[in-house]
């Protein structure tokens, strides 16, 4: 007769269910994603101001930032949850696991988005609030109704709704928009095609599943690598721009080529290699690449 281990006695653990309620619409604002874009928006607060500004106005930002991104992400998820319960990637998501229902969810995203409003307008200013509020109907309204499923260029079009949190950083220093703000938006704008095409190529039978017109479902894998190499040539142009306009100096420039370059690289190893390796390589540097590219803008700003 087998005698039972003392851990397989013992009952299983009980989740609290307002745990888990609350890990449920949590998962809704998509906090991995989330976490980038405010770590984006504080970033150009630090550039904006030389440094980094009082903490309550750096708090207020980031929890109206925080918000803004929430709802746009939540209200995707209540429009996007039937194809999420087709694609492998998004299956264990609130909406298709069926840990929330789709009208609370609605609401929930709403009332961030009302909210986001109100604290960045309180606290903040009204040019932050109103910028993240364009960001949120820009997600929901032109990405994610409009392009996500009739358009190959729906990471590209959309992707300015996820540069829009450096020009809410930016704003709620200076209160305004400069010209050295537009282009750390285009820096994020450039960047997005090669990091959600690596995906893409990753994952293109879920989007095959789902009838997503993602690039390489639409024009083949082949294409999508050049498209990747040649927005990472695009991309590198455009981190050149803060050096030639004299916004950052040699220690930027030289960070700026080492990191572009590196992702050049593995783009062109991306159109040699036909395996996935390169793509798995390039989706993960290129999270490291934002992160560092802007970290390095705010060393050299501070320094500079």
């Amino acid at each position: 007769m087998k005698v039972l281990s003392h851990s397989e006695l013992e009952e299983p653990k009980q989740v609290h269910p307002f745990r888990q309620t609350l890990s449920a619409y949590i998962n809704l604002m998509k906090p991995h994603v989330t976490v980038l874009l405010l770590g984006t928006t504080v970033a150009a607060m630090a550039i904006a101001g030389r440094g980094l500004p009082n903490l309550g106005l750096v708090l207020a930002t980031l929890v109206g930032g925080a918000m803004a991104a929430g709802s746009a992400n939540a209200i995707n998820c209540y429009i996007d949850r039937d194809i999420d319960q087709i694609m492998g990637r998004t299956q264990r998501r609130s909406l298709p696991s069926g840990r929330v229902q789709p009208v609370p969810a609605l609401i929930f995203g709403v009332g961030l988005g009302v909210v986001s409003f109100i604290v960045l307008s309180l606290f903040v200013n009204l040019l932050s609030a109103g910028l993240a509020m364009g960001a949120i109907l820009f997600y929901v309204f032109v990405y994610t109704m409009g392009l996500k499923r009739n358009s190959a260029q729906n990471i590209v079009i959309g992707g300015a709704a996820g540069s829009v949190p450096v020009l809410v950083g930016w704003a709620a220093v200076t209160n305004n928009v400069s010209l050295s703000a537009i282009w750390l938006f285009a820096i994020i704008f450039y960047w997005t095609p090669p990091h959600f095409w690596a995906l893409s190529l990753l994952i293109k039978k879920d989007y095959e599943k789902a009838h997503v017109p993602m690039l390489p479902v639409v024009l083949g894998d082949s294409e999508t690598r050049r498209q990747i190499f040649f927005y990472s040539l695009l991309l590198f142009a455009v981190t050149m721009m803060l050096f030639v306009m004299h916004t950052m100096s040699y220690l930027y420039l030289i960070g700026a080529i080492i990191l572009g370059g590196i992702l050049i690289y593995m783009s062109i190893r991306l159109i040699t290699d036909q395996s996935k390796n390169w793509a798995r390589t390039i989706f993960w540097y290129s999270n490291c690449y934002l992160a560092a590219i802007f970290a390095l803008m705010v060393i050299d700003r501070i320094l500079f």
